[in-house]
């Protein structure tokens, strides 16, 4: 079973995502709370992903306790639910180590399969977020850019990748978890997960989501489609 926790500030929307994902019959939401609760929720249900508000009053805002849930010694995967795709608020919770990012008003289908990608290790932006948060990047950059995200130190840390790990990077790129990487590439899980390791290391990236953008910079994945 793919186990989830839900923070959000309504207990509507709570329930209602509850009732979607419950209704899969291999996901089970262990925690529903809101921002000021999540952190005690998620310690103690230890959930495979963790589904955030990406906008809650006061200071247990979703980047806040994005924070707070990534710093946690065995973190778990945290996917932003967003009811708008503001790129520069994207690219700060990417930054902060989300997962994924959908829409609140996601097909019912469509978030199902995310959440299990997500739990799995993968990495999910629906079409319009993903848009927001690439444009972002290929426009801007982040407010702490990192030398992989200037054109030149990019292509150079990418030209260190071996074939193998530029053939990860491209799976990674388009939100494969390890274990469907391991069968595209016909190698363990262990040896991905060395890999994606590697990828990270030379990019200089913070995490898969941030590998998954420098692919996009440099043409290695196709960017999400407009709407």
């Amino acid at each position: 079973m793919v186990q989830v926790a839900i923070v959000d500030d309504e207990a509507l929307v709570r329930a209602a995502l509850r009732s979607i994902l419950e209704s899969s019959g291999d996901i089970r939401v262990v925690a529903d709370c809101d921002g000021h609760q999540a952190l005690a929720a998620v310690s103690a249900a230890r959930p495979d992903l963790v589904l955030l508000d990406a906008v809650m009053p006061g200071p247990d805002d979703g980047l806040s306790v994005l924070r707070a849930l990534r710093a946690l010694q065995d973190p778990p995967a945290v996917a932003m639910l967003t009811a708008f795709d503001t790129s520069a608020h994207l690219r700060a919770a990417m930054a902060a180590g989300a997962s994924g990012f959908l829409l609140k008003d996601t097909a019912v289908g469509t978030l199902i399969d995310a959440v299990r990608i997500l739990a799995a290790g993968g990495t999910v932006f629906t079409p319009t977020v993903g848009r927001a948060v690439v444009d972002g990047y290929l426009g801007e950059g982040p407010a702490d850019a990192a030398p992989e995200s200037v054109p030149g130190a990019r292509d150079a840390a990418i030209a260190t990748l071996t074939d193998r790990e530029r053939a990860v990077l491209r799976l990674l790129a388009a939100g494969e978890p390890n274990a469907a990487i391991a069968d595209e590439l016909r190698i363990s899980v262990g040896t991905v997960k060395d890999h994606v390791r590697s990828v990270l290391r030379k990019l200089g990236a913070p995490n898969r989501v941030a590998a998954a953008v420098v692919a996009h910079q440099a043409g290695l994945a196709r960017l999400p489609e407009r709407p």
